[in-house]
């Protein structure tokens, strides 16, 4: 269940202290921009990051965990379960908010100590999926791709990826996924146990359009991709037509997702990384949040709830 404006604004008044669990220091990445915003807003933000930690970003020092934290946080816990997921080197640990108490631990990638997740969504059957990669984004195919269940069982479902973007779902079986430094999208059929049955390319992009990043669906099953380093939005039909463009004021467009009250609202990030000082005056919004009321409605997107004892 969605949190109404309301809470959410009781909840940030009562907060100054926000621990950030996976704090990205990747300007690409959602959570640096949320705590990036929260940020510029007064708000104090302790990261939190396995891979990172002794450094400092946004005036603290980078913790390696929540164990490290020595001073009091301000947490607000509104449902009976809230979980967290978050990856501490090998460790992908599921934490209930409301009491702070460890679910469980899941060993992942023990002999990649440099990989890290990166997109995660959930399918229509209300299961998590995401992406691991190569965190120094090396030309290496270290990255694969994972469901976890309502059972917290975790399987992995494909592997030999650069860096994993996506997926977005057409329905419970299939799915697209992304190699962005392939520039290749996937179209991906499976079966109940979450076998490939099929495997293909969907599109493949070429150096001009840039790399395909975050993607999402809508109802008529279109599928909406981001350019990184293409400033723009390709909507593709299930054949893989370019049925329509959204040109932005950004280089670096790095996902999407619908939402607003209709569904019908396309929200945008994009990024500044990488940019030269010239491309930085030419598309002078990057690093921005977008919004762009389409014509269509995005799929209704299925809480992950987990069964535990």
């Amino acid at each position: 269940m969605s949190l109404s404006d309301r809470l959410l604004r009781d909840i940030l008044k009562s907060t100054k202290t926000i621990a950030m669990v996976g704090l990205s220091m990747n300007e690409t990445r959602p959570s640096y921009f949320v705590g990036r915003y929260l940020h510029k807003r007064g708000y104090k933000i302790i990261p939190i990051n396995a891979g990172h930690g002794g450094k400092h970003f946004f005036g603290q020092l980078v913790k390696s965990s929540i164990d490290e934290i020595d001073e009091p946080v301000d947490m607000n816990h509104i449902k009976n379960q809230i979980i967290k997921i978050t990856k501490k080197q090998e460790e992908l640990r599921i934490v209930n908010l409301k009491n702070n108490k460890k679910i469980k631990s899941i060993f992942i990638e023990i002999d990649k100590p440099l990989n890290r997740l990166n997109d995660g969504k959930t399918d229509p059957s209300g299961r998590l999926w995401f992406g691991s990669m190569d965190n120094l984004e090396r030309n290496i195919q270290n990255g694969s791709l994972y469901c976890l269940n309502k059972n917290l069982k975790l399987k992995m479902v494909d592997n030999k990826y650069m860096i994993t973007n996506g997926p977005a779902f057409i329905n419970e079986k299939n799915f697209y996924h992304t190699d962005t430094k392939k520039r290749i999208i996937y179209k991906i059929k499976i079966d109940k146990n979450l076998n490939i049955l099929e495997k293909k390319i969907f599109k493949k992009f070429l150096g001009v359009e840039g790399f395909p990043d975050g993607m999402t669906t809508d109802r008529f099953k279109n599928l909406w991709v981001c350019h990184f380093g293409g400033s723009s939005i390709s909507v593709f039909n299930q054949k893989g037509k370019k049925i329509y463009k959204i040109k932005l004021p950004a280089k670096n467009v790095t996902n999407c997702a619908f939402g607003g009250a209709n569904n019908n609202d396309l929200y945008i990030t994009t990024a500044l990384k990488g940019l030269k000082e010239i491309d930085k005056k030419k598309y002078n919004l990057s690093g921005s949040l977008f919004k762009v009321r389409t014509n269509s409605k995005g799929m209704t997107s299925k809480s992950f709830n987990v069964i535990y004892d």
